[in-house]
């Protein structure tokens, strides 16, 4: 499964219709899961030290983690496309009335 979700990464990369910058996080998170269901040896490990005694629930929290860890930075990336656009709404509605006024010598088309 983990194999299938790199390769589709990936793909979607080469076609552009993902971006590297989001991808990173994508193929991180693949990999460590891949890395985890090939070496179970490892997992068995981390899961013993994280105390959780059935070592999938290990990976599937590791999963989990990593989709809250997505989540928040997609929360970050729209807060920020949302300032963005405020401002970028509040600098039209002052060019428009200055316009409007005949401040600035020319009107604003539509």
């Amino acid at each position: 499964m983990s194999v299938a979700l790199l390769v589709y990464i990936l793909e979607m990369v080469r076609r552009r219709r993902l971006r590297e910058e989001y991808s990173i996080l994508w193929l991180f998170g693949s990999l460590v899961i891949l890395i985890l269901s090939v070496k179970r040896d490892w997992l068995a490990r981390l899961s013993f030290s994280a105390g959780i005694a059935y070592p999938p629930s290990f990976l599937f929290l590791v999963g989990i983690l990593f989709i809250l860890l997505i989540l928040i930075h997609f929360s970050i990336a729209i807060s920020k496309l949302h300032q963005m656009n405020k401002r970028m709404a509040q600098e039209l509605a002052l060019l428009k009335e200055s316009a409007e006024k005949g401040e600035g010598g020319g009107t604003l088309q539509p």
